[in-house]
């Protein structure tokens, strides 16, 4: 897991080892094969770890089993500062600041461990059953799109990595949102600060659509081929294809069903009132 270095005045085993116990504020998360145990050391601590850390699985009273990871929040001489499995990660003058490196630290944990599961670059939400898989890089607009579609009604499934199994189907991964809402700064959101309500059980995929944000260019979406949308799945996932052979056989079946397009887009709003009509006329045809 990457961190950042910090003095050497801190000393990161003292610290995790001082955050330990039932006042701290411990609990488990399982999530995707890996299991989480978060421990924080004051009320503002706990409360982002309850709030941010995946807020729709359920939390678990630690057990006497190690855990897979460890990520401790901790409030020291006015500054809060951020562990992961006994290394120090960022600090800040609040919890609440530290959100999107907590995030940002369990999503690299959770894709580095994952074992019947594909990860894709990818904005997904369900509608009328089926996936939408929107495929793309950090910072291509796939957040801001999201959110929109789940303003129309969509079910969140996420704003970054798409799960897929060996059928192609995708799971929900219920990480916040990370929003920028014109500012080069991230921000949380959760779905239900959208209106919209979090995706619980795996679904097939209905739509790809590769889109590419360009606030000059008009809305302008082509059909493609399903060959194209699986190399697009391909460019996009985090993981090495040669230690993940059975992912190509996971993205062909991902794409067998779906329709495929690509293209680019302006204002969020109107792309994704656009793409939820595009996706009910083709379920109509």
């Amino acid at each position: 897991m990457p961190v950042l270095n910090e003095s050497a005045e801190i000393q990161t085993a003292r610290t995790v080892s001082a955050l330990t116990g039932p006042e701290a504020g411990e609990f488990d998360v399982h999530a995707f094969g890996s299991r989480f145990r978060l421990a924080a050391s004051n009320p503002d601590a706990v409360e982002v770890l309850q709030r941010f850390v995946f807020p729709t699985l359920p939390r678990i009273s630690p057990g006497v089993a190690e855990p897979d990871h460890r990520i401790c929040l901790e409030a020291n001489k006015g500054k809060y500062r951020l562990f992961a499995d006994d290394a120090f990660v960022a600090s800040a003058p609040e919890a609440k600041d530290l959100v999107v490196e907590l995030i940002r630290v369990l999503d690299e944990t959770i894709v580095e461990h994952l074992n019947a599961l594909h990860a894709v670059h990818a904005g997904a939400v369900l509608w009328r059953g089926r996936v939408l898989l929107l495929p793309g890089k950090s910072h291509a607009g796939k957040s801001s799109l999201v959110a929109e579609l789940l303003r129309q009604g969509a079910t969140y499934f996420t704003d970054e990595y798409a799960l897929i199994d060996r059928d192609g189907w995708v799971h929900p991964y219920p990480r916040p949102l990370l929003l920028r809402n014109g500012s080069p700064r991230q921000m949380p959101a959760l779905a239900e600060e959208c209106s919209a309500r979090v995706g619980d059980t795996a679904a097939p995929v209905g739509m790809i659509l590769f889109v590419v944000y360009s606030p000059d260019r008009a809305w302008s979406i082509e059909p493609t081929s399903q060959g194209i949308a699986f190399l697009n799945l391909l460019k996009n996932t985090p993981h090495v294809l040669t230690a993940s052979p059975e992912m190509v056989a996971s993205f062909q079946r991902a794409v067998a069903d779906a329709r495929c397009f690509a293209g680019t887009r302006g204002d969020a709003v109107e792309a994704s009132r656009r793409i939820l009509r595009m996706i009910d006329e083709n379920a109509a045809a």
